[in-house]
C-alpha cells in the first residue's frame, strides 16, 4: 500500500514541480558539471537502492519504508517514460503523454489490485474465523 501510495504522491508532486520549472517560476532543472540531470536518473538509483536493501532485509521491520522508497523511486522513472521511450526530451510535446497514461495506469492498476487483494484477504480471515461470508 504504501507503495501504491508513495507512487502517487510521487508522480503528483512531480507533475507540479516539473510545471512550475517549466513556467519558471523559482526553481531550475538540476545540473551537475553542467549536465542536466533527468528526474528519472534518481529513479533508477532508487530503485537500485531499495533493490539491494531488500535483499538484506531479513526482519521485515524496514518492508514498509522500502515498499514507500519503491513506489516514489518508480514515480522518478515513469514519469519521463517517454523521454527513455523516444530519447528526446518531449515532456511537455504530445509524445510526453506516453508519461501521464503510463502512469495513471499504473495508478489504476496498482489500485485495484491492492483491492482485490484487501477484499481476498479479509476474505480469508472471515472464513478462517468459520463464519461464512451470507453470515
Amino acid at each position: 500500500m504504501l507503495a501504491w501510495l508513495g507512487f502517487v504522491t510521487a508522480f503528483v508532486v512531480l507533475r507540479a514541480l516539473t510545471f512550475v520549472i517549466h513556467a519558471g517560476i523559482g526553481f531550475g532543472d538540476v545540473h551537475v558539471g553542467g549536465v542536466h540531470l533527468h528526474h528519472y536518473v534518481w529513479g533508477i538509483l532508487l530503485l537500485m537502492i531499495v533493490g539491494f536493501c531488500s535483499f538484506l532485509e531479513m526482519a521485515g521491520r524496514w518492508r514498509p519504508w522500502l515498499g514507500l522508497a519503491y513506489g516514489i523511486g518508480l514515480a522518478l522513472v515513469v514519469d519521463e517514460f517517454a523521454l527513455l521511450l523516444e530519447l528526446d526530451d518531449v515532456y511537455w510535446q504530445r509524445e510526453g503523454r506516453w508519461s501521464v497514461d503510463l502512469a495513471l495506469a499504473v495508478i489504476g492498476v496498482g489500485g485495484s489490485l491492492l483491492a482485490i487483494a484487501r477484499t481476498t484477504h479479509e476474505d480469508e480471515q472471515h472464513t478462517a474465523g468459520g463464519h461464512s461470508r451470507d453470515g
